[in-house]
């Protein structure tokens, strides 16, 4: 039997190789059937999982809720020293030096990544801006964010931190950072579901040691990891708890 593997959709793109050399590692390890589906949004994505085609993912915070509550999905682990932290950025030649800065009427670029955006437009609250005095510019991808910012279509950008470190010089030196969110207990999660559970014990025991192996090792370098450590039931559920508590805010 074959099990489907994915990874959220807002994951680096110079890391789609490092997902497949991770994807043939797991097969290896586990002596089963492995197939790797890549989507270009969360819609979609989403859709499949709600539809059973998903066994195993590399899900954000917003989306362990639904995995979790509702289709029995059960977190495993969780990068080291890697959370979600969220960046509000603006064109290096802006005026704006602070949040407080901005006005009533700004265009914000985001994506689809629901806990960033969520974050971000929490992060604008000392300026008095929400949903009923902001536009805001919904993009696929963080390079498209920044394009926003540096063609002057948006006055600020939200970012995934990961996501910003990882654009080139280039584009990083034409913007600067206004602010970056420091909740350290939000991260992106190992999921599996209902189907692929008999297998916990084993894949838990390989991601654990994958980084004193060298050919793990390389496969995590790829991904740009550092390694994997195990994550609670009840550090899952404080992490869902959190990030719902902030959706509904």
């Amino acid at each position: 039997m074959a099990y489907n593997l994915t990874v959220s959709p807002d994951f680096a793109p110079d890391h789609i190789s490092g997902w497949y050399f991770f994807n043939t590692w797991l097969q290896r390890q586990l002596d089963v059937g492995v197939h790797l589906e890549l989507y270009d949004c969360f819609d979609q994505q989403r859709k499949d999982i709600r539809d059973g085609k998903v066994d195993l993912i590399y899900a954000n915070p917003y989306d362990a809720s639904m995995l979790v509550r509702e289709m029995g999905f059960k977190a495993i682990a969780r990068p080291v020293s890697k959370p979600d932290e969220t960046v509000i950025a603006v064109h290096a030649d802006s005026d704006i030096t602070s949040v407080e800065d901005l006005k009533p009427g700004i265009t914000v670029a985001t994506t689809d990544d629901p806990d960033v955006h969520t974050m971000g437009m929490i992060m604008l609250e000392p300026a008095d801006l929400d949903g009923s005095n902001v536009s805001t510019k919904q993009v696929d991808t963080y390079i498209i964010v920044a394009k926003n910012l540096l063609k002057g279509d948006a006055e600020v950008g939200f970012f995934l931190k990961d996501a910003f470190d990882e654009l080139s010089d280039l584009i990083k030196n034409q913007m600067k950072v206004l602010v970056s969110s420091q909740i350290s207990v939000v991260h992106h999660s190992l999921l599996v579901g209902p189907g692929m559970q008999e297998h916990i014990p084993r894949l838990e025991e390989r991601l654990f040691s994958m980084h004193e192996d060298e050919k793990g090792k390389g496969v995590l370098e790829s991904m740009n990891l550092e390694a994997w450590e195990a994550m609670t039931e009840e550090e899952t559920e404080f992490m869902i708890d959190l990030i719902d508590t902030l959706v509904i805010e």
